[in-house]
């Protein structure tokens, strides 16, 4: 396996850049995730590492090789496709086998790395079958399969779980992340489900509009969002934002609309204070785990309840909070009213400059 290395990545397709020199390293035996809409340039960044598309500036690097000007095949990676790419007239086994015969191998040498990754991979009753008597998951497993018996330098996968049904693409993600770690692969995935890219990932970058946003750990882009695209694309319901002003009481703090007002503690607050000599104007950010429903003497803020969603060992509320809504994440034995005028705490925020959407603390 190789540590994977790019930069300053620039594609352009005509007038149109879908990435805009980008830069980030992948250490080997790392599962980093590719994140972003639709659009935002991370299939043609991993097709570009792959070789499927040649950058119009910029290097890429497996160890300390500059592999840009590389073929496909003389990269030795393995790409699994979002259409698995099956071949419908071999069998299950042969198709995991296909790439080792290709390459000239011994019969048995052939036989004995197909058996390996059949046995990893649980599908020993499916060798004989064809792809078509197949469901999607274990398309995606023999896809899989074929990737890893060639032991390459590099995995690539662009959104294969993306034509599985909901239920068995649970089941499939803690798979495949066990796989990877079994085998200590380098892996480059690319997803627009951000589900996946945290449950999955070791390291994700964010991207938008052909640039990277934010690289860091799962926690780190979502406890601590580098901008407010960043904060609104990571979680379900995603974080809510209400504008404000920083304000000196007993304690440096937000003044939100309404006239709450939020006091800051510690390196928090040092933070702010410094941005203040910019702006003074900034959007508080509340994941909606954050909202606190709590005894009116305790209370930081007064809402009314808007929007009342049960579902079951949660409920989603949605407060009204001055003139601005705000998604809570609460328990499922409590119950309101629309309407119902309720007393609110936050337990976390993070504040983002008003003008620039970054994160100040």
């Amino acid at each position: 396996m190789s540590a994977v290395r790019v930069e300053n990545l620039w594609k352009r397709y005509g007038k149109v850049e879908a990435v805009k020199g980008i830069s980030f390293e992948v250490r080997e035996g790392e599962f980093t995730v590719l994140l972003g809409p639709s659009g935002c340039g991370k299939t043609t960044t991993l097709r570009c590492i792959a070789g499927l598309e040649l950058p119009n500036e910029g290097k890429i690097y497996f160890d300390t090789e500059d592999v840009t000007p590389l073929s496909p095949s003389a990269r030795n990676i393995a790409f699994v496709f979002q259409l698995y790419a099956l071949y419908p007239h071999l069998s299950v086994y042969d198709n995991i086998a296909f790439p080792l015969r290709a390459e000239g191998l011994p019969r048995e040498e052939v036989k004995r790395r197909v058996d390996e990754v059949v046995r990893l991979l649980q599908i020993q009753d499916l060798l004989q079958l064809k792809p078509r008597k197949l469901t999607s998951g274990q398309k995606q497993r023999v896809a899989l399969g074929r990737a890893i018996v060639r032991r390459p330098r590099v995995f690539l996968l662009d959104e294969p779980l993306s034509n599985i049904d909901a239920k068995l693409r649970e089941v499939t993600r803690g798979e495949l992340k066990k796989l990877q770690k079994s085998i200590g692969a380098t892996t480059i995935y690319v997803t627009h489900d951000q589900v996946e890219a945290m449950t999955m990932a070791d390291k994700i970058v964010v991207m938008n509009f052909g640039d990277i946003q934010q690289i860091g750990s799962p926690h780190e882009v979502y406890h601590y969002p580098a901008n407010l695209f960043v904060a609104r694309f990571i979680g379900s319901p995603g974080m809510n934002f209400i504008p404000g002003t920083i304000h000196q009481r007993e304690k440096l703090g937000i003044l939100l609309d309404g006239d709450s007002f939020i006091p800051l503690e510690n390196e928090q607050a040092k933070a702010v204070e410094k941005a203040r000599t910019l702006s003074p104007q900034v959007v508080v950010g509340i994941r909606p785990e954050n909202i606190l429903v709590v005894p009116e003497q305790e209370a930081l803020v007064k809402g009314e309840v808007y929007v009342f969603e049960p579902l079951g060992a949660q409920n989603v509320v949605t407060f009204r909070i001055g003139t601005h809504l705000a998604k809570a994440l609460l328990p499922g034995d409590v119950s309101f009213t629309v309407g119902e005028r309720v007393s609110l705490r936050f337990k976390e925020v993070r504040v983002f400059n008003a003008q620039d959407q970054k994160l100040i603390a």
